[in-house]
């Protein structure tokens, strides 16, 4: 491919030519990237059934209620659910001064919050913001779990 390089400062031509040099013409790393995306669409989806069977193992492990909402959110928001209380359990208890009693208040505060989109929403917070963030979850949010389970 050829570049004018007129618009260039002179003491700047000879850097970027060689640079230039190295990478393929835009139509040749279009190719390149579009036809790589089946690759990256395969390796998305076997993460996201090994995040899937992760979360599901986990909530079945600890007793955690199935989620409401949108049947396309279920899945994300299992996924966020398991990702944000085990950050939490790290924070919380394996690094911070928390005792599995205090956990135990959590944990049955966490299985209140049964929609979805609430825990997709708390995706990027930090684990040690959980407590606070269930404090301030909505009745929407919040499911009629018996509590005599």
């Amino acid at each position: 491919m050829t570049h004018n390089l007129s618009n260039r400062p002179a003491d700047r031509r000879a850097s970027f030519a060689r640079w230039l040099e190295g990478r393929d013409c835009t139509d040749c790393w279009k190719a390149a990237r579009d036809s790589d995306t089946e690759s990256k669409e395969a390796w998305l989806a076997a993460k996201r059934a090994e995040e899937q069977q992760a979360a599901a193992e986990w909530a079945e492990q600890f007793d955690m209620p199935p989620l409401d909402g949108p049947e396309k959110a279920l899945a994300w928001g299992e996924r966020s659910r398991h990702q944000l209380v085990t950050a939490a359990y790290s924070a919380l208890v394996s690094e911070g001064t928390w005792d599995e009693a205090d956990w135990a208040v959590l944990e049955d505060k966490i299985r209140t919050v049964d929609r979805a989109g609430w825990w997709i929403d708390q995706r990027d917070a930090e684990g040690s913001d959980l407590p606070e963030l269930l404090d301030a979850a909505a009745s929407d949010d919040i499911g009629t779990e018996n509590p005599f389970r």
